[in-house]
Parts: structure tokens; C-alpha cells; sequence
């Protein structure tokens, strides 16, 4: 079995099971309380007009801070949330085939129905429309702490890089579509020097770079995000994410965003080539309107 056909469950961290603290306890009641009550209330609004209803797809590199707006999307009442988690749409945090996606829509009541898209991130723009009207938010973070958050939570990252500059198709999910003119650029820089912090920011490179090369850039149709701008100013971020949603944005959604994890720790020790790369993707993603 090689890496990508190994659980992504073990590359996630989400294989150990850790006892849980209070305020998780306390997180997860409130959840299940909150899901609940948006059960019931949608129930009780019946269906809703089925030409205002839209699919929103949650999409960026790994820990760039979409499980954190997908949580805060879901404390709308107007919303009906599929993390990559969810049996219902995500099989080994794949998404399921894209029949059963339409049928969760056609099921839902609410107006909004969020989808994770983030193994897929490569496929936004046909996800975007085959589900029309359907809309697509993008989060980037600094890769400085993309990186650090991979060494925390997965693994093998150097393992994974020397597998894609062998083959590229051998990357699955991780280096799907992506240009030659990237697949040049990384490989170039691929050696047996290669760190696993240099190996994440490739990888972060890898899957943000998707966002101009395929031109989401130019889609009015999909949002970029940065994680700094919804974790420093809330919110103004997800008053303006909510706009462009169509959904009202509360103080009750983003009562638990803090900006606690920005630049928590030092930055990771790069390759200068590799932190030279990453700093002029970064730069552009700035520079965007």
C-alpha cells in the first residue's frame, strides 16, 4: 500500500482518540443542541423555494482554517453544513460521488447548503457548475503557519513530495490538475535534502496555486478568504463572506474566533528557494483585488 491509497484518516492526525477536556464537552453539546434546533426550525419553515436555494463548496490548501469557517457557517440557521467528516457526503474524508451530493441538496430545507471541498479543491470550478447557482469560498493562510499546523497534525510530508517529483499522478488528490509549469517548479526543487517543513510549504504552494491557475481568481462566483483577516476581525470578515452568501452573519457564529493560532509559533526553517517561492505566491494572492 503506498501513501495515497493509505487512510487519509492517519495523514489527518484524526486516527488517535484523545480523552476530551471540558471545553470540548462543552463544544460538542452546544453543537448537538445547535443542530437540533436548526433541525426543528427548518422542519417547521417546510421546503424552501428551490430557485434560491444554492451550494456553497468550502475549498484551499490543509490547515489553512476552512474546518473553522465551516463550523462558524454552520451556526447559521439558514445552512445545512457537510463537513469532510460527514458519512452522509465524505467517505475517508473523500467526497462521495456527485449523485449523492445533489440528492443531500434536493433534500435539504435550507437555503444554503455548505459543502467541504477541500481534496477537491481542484474541481471548484466544475463543481461550481454542475450544482448552479452554486458559489465557492477559498481560504489561504500564511504558509509559515500552514506549515507548522501540517508538522503538528500529519505526516510524511517528505514521503509524499518524492513521490509526486517521481510521478505526478501519483499525488491523487494532492496534485491533481496541477500545471506543468508548477510540476517544473517543484520538482526543481526536490533533493534528498528536502526537509518535511520545506515539503509542506511545496505542498501549500502546490494546492493555492491551483486558485490562479485555474482561474478562480477571476470567478465572481468564488471568494478569497484570508484565515488572518476571519480571525483578527471577524466581524467585518463574515458580515462581508455572509453577503456574498446571501446568509445574515451574527455574533452568535463567530462568538469562538480568536486569533490565538496566528504566528503561534516561529517560522518553520525553509530552503530559501522554497520560502522565495512561497513568499511570491503569497505577494500575489495580496496584490489580488
Amino acid at each position: 500500500m503506498d501513501l495515497f491509497s493509505a487512510s487519509l484518516a492517519e495523514r489527518y492526525g484524526m486516527s488517535k482518540k484523545p480523552s476530551l477536556g471540558v471545553a470540548e464537552v462543552r463544544r460538542r453539546i452546544e453543537r448537538a443542541i445547535l443542530l437540533a434546533v436548526k433541525g426543528a426550525y427548518q422542519s417547521l419553515r417546510g421546503p424552501g423555494n428551490a430557485d434560491s436555494q444554492h451550494v456553497v463548496f468550502v475549498g484551499g490548501a490543509q490547515r489553512s482554517g476552512t474546518n473553522m469557517l465551516m463550523d462558524v457557517l454552520e451556526r447559521s440557521l439558514e445552512t445545512d453544513v457537510y463537513h469532510e467528516t460527514d458519512p452522509r457526503a465524505f467517505d475517508d474524508y473523500l467526497m462521495r460521488d456527485r449523485s449523492v451530493i445533489h440528492a443531500l441538496v434536493d433534500r435539504s430545507r435550507a437555503p444554503c447548503v455548505i459543502v467541504k471541498a477541500l481534496c477537491e479543491s481542484q474541481d471548484i470550478p466544475e463543481l461550481i457548475e454542475e450544482f448552479k447557482p452554486a458559489k465557492a469560498v477559498w481560504v489561504i493562510r500564511h504558509y509559515a503557519d500552514v506549515c507548522n499546523s501540517m508538522n503538528v497534525s500529519f505526516t510524511s510530508h517528505r514521503q509524499v513530495m518524492l513521490q509526486i517529483a517521481e510521478n505526478p499522478a501519483a499525488g491523487g488528490w494532492r496534485s491533481a490538475k496541477m500545471s506543468n509549469e508548477t510540476y517544473s517548479e517543484i520538482r526543481r526543487l526536490i533533493g534528498d535534502e528536502l526537509t518535511d517543513a520545506t515539503a509542506a510549504a511545496l505542498q501549500w504552494y502546490m494546492r493555492n496555486k491551483l486558485y490562479l491557475d485555474l482561474g478562480m481568481d477571476a470567478n465572481p462566483a468564488v471568494q478569497l478568504v484570508f484565515y488572518e483577516d476571519l480571525v483578527s476581525d471577524p466581524g467585518a470578515t463574515f458580515t462581508r463572506i455572509g453577503g456574498f452568501l446571501g446568509i445574515e452573519s451574527t455574533e452568535f457564529m463567530t462568538r469562538h474566533v480568536h486569533a490565538g493560532s496566528v504566528r503561534k509559533r516561529p517560522a518553520p526553517a525553509l530552503s530559501p528557494e522554497v520560502k522565495s517561492l512561497c513568499d511570491g505566491l503569497w505577494n500575489r494572492f495580496k496584490a489580488l483585488p
